[in-house]
């Protein structure tokens, strides 16, 4: 069987707004999507917020709000954004008390399987980026519950584990690198599909390459 490697990030509104369809896909053709969380362009570089143009982000805004419409799934203002950053001077704060820990806790819902780790993924992006208070009472526990996790556990296993799983995150994060800095970004056979809006591209690819539809 075939596989997709698909690199993914809690931070990334496409990778969120690609999530349900990743996750599906493998329903549909006899290919395994295999997750594999790495930390957004704003940890792994800092500087790229303080380079970009001034169009950049106005127009990511305008891009992410009309595809939510177009796919019907919701969208709402971080709160609060898993990444800590002064959105004025676009400067990536020190501490970041969210995103390695959700990472993490992405990396072992991996571990147990592809589908229980898109469940994971997918119920938590989907919390955050509906515009949920995730980090407020039992929201992000309720996500995890969801995808068939008990929160506490992953909690505990992520800090124990910490090591280990950063080593597996820039075990993903190097595999992603020859390829494309972005997020989602799905590689068959050495070639990459960058973007949610590369997923039928990618389906015709599979077809091109003798996946059978299921």
């Amino acid at each position: 069987m075939k596989t997709v490697d698909v690199f993914w990030s809690f931070r990334s509104p496409y990778s969120y707004l690609a999530t349900k369809r990743l996750r599906s896909m493998s329903n549909v053709w006899d290919v395994r999507v295999g997750p594999r969380p790495v930390y957004p362009i704003a940890i792994r570089t800092p500087e790229f917020f303080s380079e970009i143009r001034p169009q950049w982000v106005p127009y990511l805004m305008r891009d992410i709000v009309r595809l939510s419409q177009y796919l019907g799934l919701p969208l709402g203002a971080l709160n609060p954004d898993p990444v800590v950053m002064n959105m004025m001077t676009r400067e990536i704060s020190p501490d970041q008390p969210h995103i390695g820990r959700l990472t993490r806790m992405g990396i072992l819902a991996c571990e147990v399987g592809d589908a229980e780790g898109w469940a994971f993924m997918d119920e938590v992006s989907s919390l955050i980026w509906s515009g949920g208070a995730w980090t407020e009472g039992t929201a992000l526990a309720e996500a995890a519950a969801r995808a068939g996790f008990d929160l506490a556990d992953l909690d505990s296993r992520q800090e124990a584990e910490k090591d280990r799983l950063e080593a597996l995150i820039a075990e993903n994060q190097a595999a992603q690198d020859p390829h494309h800095w972005g997020v989602p970004l799905m590689v068959l056979e050495g070639e990459a599909f960058f973007g949610q809006d590369r997923l039928d591209v990618l389906e015709w690819r599979l077809e091109q390459s003798g996946v059978q539809r299921l």
